[in-house]
Parts: structure tokens; sequence; C-alpha cells
């Protein structure tokens, strides 16, 4: 369907077309002096010694629990409200993932308060998601975490830019993840990042994300190494060099596109609060700077969400829901232990819907999203 304004878009230009014209004529296509000028640029960018460039995000979490141990026997508090990557991750090291509930309505974020009860004797580490690019509180996570001897992941997937008090989300925790999905502030298409300031993690995650190997392609390429040994049963994760060139020129239009969206952003909740008062835009209190990477709305209580989409869609205007529960899914609903109910969350997903938020949006496609809302709830309300 050619949507008149859609969920999301990308800013591509004669950069991007250039930075990939140079690697194809650079004739060398895979992980090398690219990826690695990406990485150091991002590094610094978030303010992490190490940065590993990868596939996509989902590697970077993998990676990520694989670097700081985790495995059978673990457990590791997750949100439910998630992508879930978030926690297939958890369960690809035979670790176990335990959900935590929300604050509230108005917060998406992990509750502190919801993991505190959820922590046992098996419980090795927390990891948060910092919903839509809001910050999860993690100055009090981070403190709690010391306290009880845990490890804190970040999964950063929709907070590149995001920073409390000047730090960015993702250089909290023990590692942070971001992604690189074609919806995301940056993009490269597929693609993610893993961050960390742990010396020994980053080495680990460097020999899993290829093969476990213990030189790379480019190092023979260059004369550094003639062969290698393979001392870890790893994958292949890596970041191809195009990738790479796209990432390195998304990095320097992202502040720049997040500030973008941090003013649509109060564009559309001064609009809603006029229009449509009955709709809660939720995170009206963040904490920090938000990246700004989603704007979720709940419906009143009893909306019917599908219709309200569909009369979005007969408009031309795309949305989405992020997300449906992991909790509920099949294959972790039949799982051991079985989840417990998280009343908030649960509240929460069957309200809540996703409208178009991207750098290139204008005030007048803010304004006709805002009157489908309008729209929407009055006639969905009427049947």
């Amino acid at each position: 369907m050619a949507w008149q304004i859609p969920l999301a878009d990308i800013d591509f230009d004669s950069r991007e077309e250039a930075a990939v014209l140079d690697v194809l004529r650079s004739r060398w296509l895979t992980m090398g002096e690219v990826t690695q000028a990406f990485e150091a640029e991002f590094a610094s960018y978030v303010g992490s010694r190490h940065a590993i460039a990868v596939a996509n995000g989902t590697a970077a979490l993998h990676l990520a629990c694989l670097g700081v141990g985790l495995g059978q026997g673990d457990e590791v508090i997750v949100p439910s409200l998630t992508f879930v990557a978030t926690a297939n991750a958890v369960r690809y090291t035979g670790a176990t993932p335990i959900f935590a509930d929300i604050e509230s309505e108005q917060d998406l974020d992990i509750s502190l308060d919801s993991i505190e009860k959820k922590v046992t004797k098996r419980t090795r580490a927390i990891m948060v998601m910092h919903y839509g690019g809001y910050a999860c509180d993690m100055p009090a996570i981070t403190k709690f975490a010391r306290e009880h001897n845990l490890l804190v992941l970040e999964d950063a997937a929709h907070a590149v830019g995001s920073t409390i008090d000047g730090r960015h989300m993702g250089s909290w925790g023990d590692v942070g993840c971001y992604s690189f999905f074609s919806n995301k502030n940056m993009t490269t298409g597929e693609g993610g990042m893993v961050v960390t300031d742990d010396d020994a993690a980053a080495a680990r995650m460097r020999l899993f994300r290829s093969h476990g190997m213990t030189s790379m392609s480019w190092d023979r390429h260059k004369g550094h190494a003639w062969s290698y040994d393979v001392v870890e049963l790893g994958y292949n994760y890596r970041m191809d060099e195009i990738r790479a060139a796209l990432g390195r020129v998304q990095l320097t239009k992202l502040e720049n596109n997040n500030i973008k969206r941090r003013n649509l952003t109060l564009l559309y909740r001064e609009q809603l609060e006029e229009l449509v008062p009955a709709v809660v835009m939720p995170f009206k209190k963040s904490r920090g700077v938000s990246a700004c990477h989603l704007l979720p709305i709940l419906l009143p209580p009893g909306c019917d969400r599908i219709g309200f989409m569909e009369h979005m869609k007969s408009n031309g205007i795309q949305t989405s829901i992020h997300y449906p529960p992991i909790h509920k899914f099949q294959t972790y609903a039949k799982g051991d232990p079985a989840p417990s109910n998280l009343p908030l969350t649960e509240d929460i997903t069957g309200r809540e819907v996703t409208l178009p938020l991207y750098a290139a949006l204008t005030e007048e496609n803010v304004a006709q999203v805002v009157r489908s809302v309008q729209s929407a709830v009055n006639q969905v309300n009427k049947k």
C-alpha cells in the first residue's frame, strides 16, 4: 500500500551513496577498516571504551549475554513489553528470562519495584529496554544491581542518542546493545553495535562474533597474520563494509535528526492533549533526553484498537503496535517457570498504538495524523 504518511522513513542522500560507492571501488566488502572506523567513531560518540559492530541488533543482544558469561541455571530479569529478541537472546545461552512489569501508563519502561520482587538466588542479570527511546531509571537500577551483585545489560535498540545527565543509554550497564534496523533513528538496513568498558567481555564478544577465530580475513589480507586458531564455538555475526559505511554517515546526522524527532514529539503532545484528551501519550515526564524513536499512544479503555487502526489506514496513515507482550507468546507461556501476571503490561499492550514519527515528518503531517486520531476515536466510540 502507498501510505500518505508512513510509520517510519529513512534519511539517505548522496552522502550515503558516495560512502557505499567508495567501499565498492575499494573491492574489499568484508569486515575491515571501514568497520573499524565506524566502531571507533561510535565508541567515542556514546563514551564507551569498546564498540563492536555486528550483523543486527539480535546478534548484539546474544553477544552481550555471551560476553558476560550467562548460561544454564542463570535467570535474567527482562521486560515483557519489548521486541521478542530481548528475551530470546537470554534463552540462546541457556539462561531463563524472568518477566517484570512496567512502571505505569505514563512510563512504559521496566519497573524497579517489579525487578526487586523477581530477584532470586539464581538471578545473574537485569536486562532493561529503553522503550521508544525513553530512558529507564538507570541511576536507581544500576545502584540496585551493584548492591545485589547483579549484571546490567541494556537493550538500547530504541535509544541511540538518549541520555541521562549527559551519559548515553547503552553506556550505563555492563554491556549496551544497539540496532540499526531500517526503522531506527540511524540505520544500516540491518546491523547493530555492542558497547562496553569491560576489556574481558569485549575480547570474548569479538571472538564470538567471528567463529571464535583468533585472526580475521582483514588481518591476513594486511599481512598481520598467516593462519588462525579457533578457541570458542563462535558465530558469524560480522558487519560488512557497506553497512559500516552507511553507519558512519548516519552517525553524523543522528543528533540533528533526534532534535527534529523531539520537536515533532512535543508538537504531537500539544495537539493530542488539545484535540483528543481521552488518548494518553506516555512519557510526559521522561528522564533525561530522549531519542524519541517511537510515538506511542494509549487508546481509551474499551476502544476497538483494530477498528481505530483500520480508520487510520483508510486515511492513508500507517500505524503499528509496540508490542504484543512476550510472556503471552506461545513459546513463553508454556515455559518453565510459567510467566506470572503482569497487570500493567497486559493493560497497556491491549491499548497501545504507534503513530508515525521520523525526522522528515512535517508539522502539516502531524496535524493530519492528529485529526485522523480524533476522527478514529470518535467513530470507534460511537459503535
